[in-house]
Formats: structure tokens, C-alpha cells, sequence
């Protein structure tokens, strides 16, 4: 038996600071402000209620090699937030490659 085919959507992104827009993830849509933090030196995603009055999540930093979204499973937001850079996946966005060469996808299992 072969396991189910991944299915990435690219959450579109940019190399701005700060940046607010409405994203649906499975089927619920969300508002999402992703802003650069300077001293760390790493994006940081907070995840609102589709008004963008309600946080849901807050203070996510944008790294790569795991679900960022694991440590909130009871959510069941119906998939994973991965960050990926193109020419090494592990590499963390910079400042000025994020949504060039690195970028955020929300995966979901079928």
C-alpha cells in the first residue's frame, strides 16, 4: 500500500516588513501578519481569526525543519507550516529572500 500523496500550498509571501493578508488553510480562513524581527534575525508569523481580531496563535518564529504548527495540534488547523529555502532547505529566510528562495508551505495529507 503507497501512502497518500502531500499536498503544498505556497502561502505567498514577501521580503517586507510587516505584511498582513487573509489566507484559507482546509477550508478556514485565516489572517496572517508576518513581521522581521531584527534582533533575532528570524520572521515571525502570528495566526488570527479570519477578522483579524481574535489571535489564534502568536509569536511563531519562522524556522525551518519542523511543523510549526505541531505544539498547537489540538487546533486541528488540517495540516503542517513548514518553511523551505530553495537551495538548502534548512537554511533559515533571510530578511531579503523570503518569498524568493525561501518560503512557507501549509501541507496537507489527502
Amino acid at each position: 500500500m503507497t501512502a497518500p500523496p502531500i499536498s503544498p500550498f505556497e502561502i505567498p509571501l514577501q521580503p517586507a516588513t510587516p505584511q498582513e493578508f487573509t489566507v484559507t488553510l482546509a477550508s478556514v480562513t485565516y489572517t496572517m501578519r508576518v513581521r522581521w524581527n531584527g534582533v533575532g534575525g528570524v520572521w515571525i508569523l502570528d495566526i488570527f481569526d479570519s477578522t483579524g481580531d481574535v489571535l489564534i496563535i502568536g509569536g511563531l518564529a519562522m524556522v525551518t525543519g519542523t511543523d510549526l504548527l505541531k505544539p498547537y495540534a489540538y487546533l486541528d488547523f488540517g495540516g503542517a507550516l513548514v518553511v523551505q529555502s530553495d537551495q538548502q532547505p534548512d537554511a533559515l529566510p533571510t530578511f531579503e529572500n523570503l518569498g524568493k528562495t525561501s518560503h512557507l508551505y501549509f501541507v496537507t495529507m489527502p
